[in-house]
């Protein structure tokens, strides 16, 4: 199983970008799906998340300018970003959770990570 990110760039503050996420390999099923970011100098912390069933959760700052979704069939999740500010500068990762995968001659539920994708806002 692997998650490439994708869609991270250099925009000005007040723009928009859109960050997507592809789950690849052998799924059943993920329950869960995220966004993580990292500052500079900054622990990681959890931006977004989104079950299986479509209900979605957001960290305080960003609540009212990032979207995200998951088509299930597909195994993707996106991030609509908003109203951007240059506080949102990061690497962000997306991040399945309770993926159901086979492993070996049993089915497992493992965590993965992306790769991480910089999103640079300017003021």
């Amino acid at each position: 199983v692997q998650l490439q990110a994708y869609g991270g760039g250099l925009v000005q503050a007040g723009g928009s970008l859109r960050l997507s996420c592809a789950v690849s390999g052998i799924i059943f099923s993920i329950h869960e799906m995220a966004w993580y970011r990292q500052a500079p100098g900054k622990q990681r912390e959890l931006v977004a998340w989104i079950y299986s069933g479509g209900t979605a959760y957001y960290m305080d700052s960003v609540k009212g300018r990032f979207i995200i979704s998951r088509d299930n069939p597909k195994n993707t999740v996106n991030l609509q970003m908003n109203s951007l500010k240059p506080e949102d500068t990061g690497v962000y990762y997306c991040n399945a959770v309770k993926v159901r995968t086979p492993v070996g001659d049993k089915v497992r539920e493992l965590e993965f990570w992306g790769q991480g994708t910089q999103v640079t806002v300017s003021s």
